[in-house]
């Protein structure tokens, strides 16, 4: 087991980054709810926002951004994670709706997907997460008396322990076909941690399994540095998100995926920008250009 799987800090006192950027993605989703062209609904999003005194002021509604569009982080960088969910969204519908019932979300954070996503009968959906970042998210929910729309299994449990036997332990079933989700997971570990959590859903995956996960090409981490969405961040949220991603070489997770007989696509995040109409397109010095989004399928017999 690799141990250096960093810490998805707490967002309940919100004590570094990575609770931080939970934060964040839920501002943004919570901004693209309010869009008159939104891509993603989360009605929830904006009430993880308020509860936490770190982000309490951020902006939840883009009435509340004077700068609209182009302001590069609430603006931009939103409307990306906004794209984001969109595409993610529709990758677990369509693989539930595909015969997959079981739904692992690594390191959770602040996804309220089986509350707000019309998920087929006998969907399950685990949500690995530490044990604050849990607690957090159920007080939110509690006070809104929200109810999962599929059966949700919380697994608190930190990614850097044995997170396979507290699934095993929860109920996961190998033997069933699965789909996961390591959404804005990947940037912050090591690459042995990478290459350890691939293995590890591809060793529990049964055929007509699937993932998705979100990969940043190692140019980006130099080349970018001085991006607008970078600067911005640290700025004005004190997140210097390139002190945070992990910078040695990463593995070829998508190609080993596909050396396994797993059917892999790339994307980049523009492709569906275009398919969409609507979400941030390329742009000069752009941080967003080294992102892709990896979906893979484990084929039937």
């Amino acid at each position: 087991m690799v141990s250096t799987v960093p810490h998805n800090t707490g967002v309940d006192g919100v004590e570094g980054g990575v609770g931080l950027t939970a934060l964040l993605v839920a501002a943004a989703r919570a901004l693209e709810t309010h869009r008159h062209d939104s891509l993603a609904r989360d009605v929830y999003a904006e009430h993880f926002v308020r509860a936490a005194p770190a982000s309490a002021g951020w902006p939840v509604r883009p009435e509340q951004v004077p700068g609209g569009d182009a302001d590069p982080l609430w603006g931009r960088f939103a409307r990306y994670f906004g794209l984001r969910t969109r595409v993610l969204d529709d990758f677990l519908l369509r693989s539930v709706r595909a015969g997959a019932r079981q739904v692992v979300l690594l390191g959770a954070g602040l996804d309220a997907r089986a509350f707000r996503l019309d998920w087929p009968p006998g969907s399950v959906i685990f949500e690995i997460d530490r044990e604050g970042v849990l607690a957090f998210k159920h007080r939110v929910l509690d006070g809104l008396s929200a109810a999962p729309r599929a059966t949700r299994v919380p697994v608190p449990f930190d990614l850097r322990a044995d997170w396979v036997g507290a699934l095993a332990d929860a109920g996961f079933d190998p033997a069933a076909p699965s789909v996961w989700l390591a959404e804005g997971l990947l940037f912050y570990l090591p690459a042995a941690a990478e290459t350890y959590l691939i293995d590890t859903v591809h060793r529990l995956s049964a055929a007509g399994s699937a993932l998705a996960f979100e990969v940043k090409l190692e140019k980006d981490l130099l080349k970018y540095r001085d991006s607008p969405l970078y600067t911005e961040t640290t700025r004005r949220l004190g997140i210097d998100l390139l002190e945070l991603f992990a910078r040695e070489p990463r593995p070829d997770s998508a190609g080993g995926l596909a050396n396994r007989g797993w059917s892999v696509s790339v994307d980049l995040p523009f492709d569906h920008t275009r398919r969409l109409g609507r979400g941030p397109l390329p742009e000069p010095n752009d941080a967003l250009e080294g992102n892709r989004w990896v979906f893979a399928v484990r084929p039937r017999p």
